[in-house]
C-alpha cells in the first residue's frame, strides 16, 4: 500500500500535474507518514515475533566460492555475513551514548542464538594475543557462519560488547583471569576486544607456553593478567613424559603464585573445570583423602565432583578472608561456569566436532557432569556473596559468568583439526587428525562471555 502510494505520487509529479491547494496539502501529509514508515522499515529491525529474514539460496553460495577462492590464495576468509535461511538476522543498532550507565538486573544465563549480521570487532591478525591452536582463521577454517551469531537472553537484551566501556571501567584499574587454558581462551578473547580500542602492551611473560602474563593499556593505566591454575588449590601437575599421569591436589593448601598476588588486583575471574576431570590423587591435611580414576593404587575412589566442590568453596572462602585482613579497596571476583566440549567421536578422528550451526534450544540438553559442575560454581557463588555481604560496609563482591547453557549450544565454536595450520594439507581428510573441540575458536562464542563479564562489572 505504502509503494502503491508512492509510486502514484512520483507519477503526479513527473507530469506536474496541478492539485487543488487543499487537496495537495492532503497528499503532501500522506507523503510525509509514507516516507517516515519507510525510513522505519529500512533501518530498524523487526521484532522477534515477525516473520524472519529469508536470503535466497544463490548468495549462499556465491559466498562459498568466494571464501573458498580467498582461503587458497592464503588470505582470510572475508569477515561478510553469510545468509541464514530461515532465522531472523540482527542488524547494527543505533550507536551507543558515549556514557554507558549500570545495566539493570538481567538473566543472562537463558536465551537463544540467533544470527547476526554485524562482523566481529577482531579477525586472525589484528590483535597479535591469539593463542595459535585457537587461531581458526589464520589455519585456514574455511566456513566462517560461527562468527555471525549473536547471544539472545529470554526477557532482557545484552548489549554488544563496547571496548570503550570496559576501557574506562578498567581504568586505573587490574584485572586477572586465573585458571586453566578456558580462563586464557576468555582473556585472550577479551584482550583482542580491547585491542581494536586501545593498543595493550606485554610487559611480563613467565613459564612454559607464557603461562602467566601482562598487558598494559597505556592510555588507560589498566592492567590485564593472566595466571595458570588449573586447580586454583595447590597441585603437583601430572608429568606424563615422566611416568606420572596423576595430578596431586593437595585441597588444604592454596596456589600463591595467584593467591599472593590478589591484594594487588581490583577484579580476578576464575575458570576451571575440566582439570578435574583428568586422574587426581587429593590430599588434605597431609594424608590422601581420595583419587579419581585411579584404580593402580590403594586409594578410595571418589570422583572428581568432591574435589571440585572443596577446591571452590575453599577458594573463596580464602580470598573473603585475606580480603578481609588489611586488602584496600573494592574488589570484585567472578567464577566463570563450566563450558562444555563437544566430542562427537574420537580426538584423533576427523568430524570429532564437525557441526557448522549453534544447536537450537532443546536440541542438546546439558549432560550430568556440566549440570553438577555448573550447579557447584552458582551455589559456591551465593554463599561466598551471602558471607561477604554479612560483613559490615563490606566492598568485596562475588559473581557467577553462567555461561554453561550458551556454551553448550554452540558445537561450532570449537577449532576441530583447524587447532593446527592446514590440518589436511591441502588435500582430503586423513584417517586421523588431532582435534580440539574444548576451547574456542578466536573470534568466536568466547567473545559473549566478555559481553556478559562487561555487563557484570558495570553492575
Amino acid at each position: 500500500m505504502v509503494t502503491n502510494f508512492l509510486q502514484k505520487y512520483y507519477q503526479l509529479q513527473n507530469h506536474q500535474f496541478l492539485l487543488p491547494k487543499r487537496q495537495f496539502v492532503t497528499y503532501a501529509i500522506y507523503a510525509l507518514i509514507a516516507l517516515a514508515l519507510l525510513h522505519y522499515l529500512l533501518f530498524y529491525p523487526a521484532p522477534a515475533s515477525e516473520k524472519p529474514v529469508a536470503v535466497p539460496k544463490l548468495q549462499e553460495e556465491v559466498a562459498s566460492v568466494i571464501s573458498a577462492r580467498v582461503i587458497a590464495r592464503g588470505q582470510m576468509p572475508p569477515l561478510s555475513p553469510p545468509p541464514f535461511q530461515g532465522d531472523e538476522v540482527l542488524r547494527n543498532p543505533p550507536p551507543q551514548a558515549e556514557e554507558v550507565s549500570a545495566p539493570p538486573p538481567c538473566d543472562y544465563s537463558d536465551g537463544e542464538w540467533v544470527p547476526d549480521a554485524r562482523p566481529p570487532l577482531y579477525n586472525g591478525t589484528s590483535c597479535g594475543t591469539i593463542k595459535d591452536g585457537q587461531n581458526c582463521m589464520a589455519h585456514g577454517r574455511p566456513d566462517t557462519g560461527y562468527l555471525y551469531w549473536r547471544w539472545r537472553p529470554r526477557g532482557c537484551d545484552l548489549p554488544a560488547f563496547s571496548p570503550e566501556a570496559f576501557l574506562r571501567w578498567l581504568r586505573n584499574k587490574h584485572i586477572a583471569f586465573v585458571g586453566d587454558s578456558l580462563a586464557r581462551n576468555q582473556a585472550e578473547s577479551l584482550l583482542c576486544l580491547l585491542a581494536s580500542r586501545s593498543t595493550p602492551e606485554l610487559v611480563y611473560r613467565d613459564g612454559e607456553e607464557s603461562r602467566f602474563r601482562r598487558w598494559v593499556f597505556r592510555e588507560f593505566n589498566a592492567t590485564v593478567s593472566i595466571f595458570w591454575s588449573p586447580f586454583l588449590v595447590k597441585v603437583a601437575e601430572k608429568a606424563e613424559h615422566a611416568g606420572v599421569r596423576h595430578n596431586n591436589v593437595f585441597l588444604g593448601a592454596f596456589d600463591e603464585r595467584w593467591m599472593s598476588q590478589l591484594g594487588a588486583l581490583d577484579a580476578a575471574v576464575l575458570s576451571v573445570g575440566h582439570w578435574f576431570l583428568i586422574p587426581g590423587i587429593y590430599h588434605d591435611g597431609g594424608r590422601v583423602v581420595g583419587c579419581h580414576d585411579c584404580a593402580e593404587f590403594n586409594h578410595t575412589e571418589t570422583g572428581f565432583f568432591g574435589a571440585f566442590r572443596d577446591a571452590i568453596h575453599r577458594t573463596l572462602a580464602e580470598v573473603t578472608r585475606r580480603h578481609g585482613h588489611g586488602a584496600d579497596g573494592k574488589k570484585v571476583v567472578v567464577l566463570t561456569t563450566f563450558s562444555p566440549a563437544h566430542f562427537e567421536g574420537n580426538w584423533d578422528k576427523a568430524g570429532a566436532c564437525p557441526k557448522k550451526r549453534p544447536y537450537r534450544n532443546g536440541e542438546k540438553e546439558l549432560g550430568y557432569t556440566e549440570t553438577e559442575m555448573r550447579k557447584t560454581v552458582v551455589e559456591a557463588v551465593q554463599a561466598a556473596a551471602k558471607a561477604a555481604g554479612a560483613g559490615a560496609g563490606s566492598d568485596l563482591r562475588f559473581a557467577a559468568l553462567d555461561v554453561t547453557t550458551l556454551a553448550n549450544l554452540r558445537p561450532d565454536g570449537h577449532p576441530g583439526p583447524y587447532m593446527h595450520n592446514d590440518p589436511f594439507g591441502g588435500g582430503g581428510a586423513g584417517d586421523r587428525v588431532q582435534n580440539d573441540c574444548v576451547h574456542w575458536c578466536m573470534p568466536g562464542p568466547v567473545d559473549t562471555f566478555n559481553e556478559i563479564l562487561l555487563q557484570t562489572m558495570l553492575r
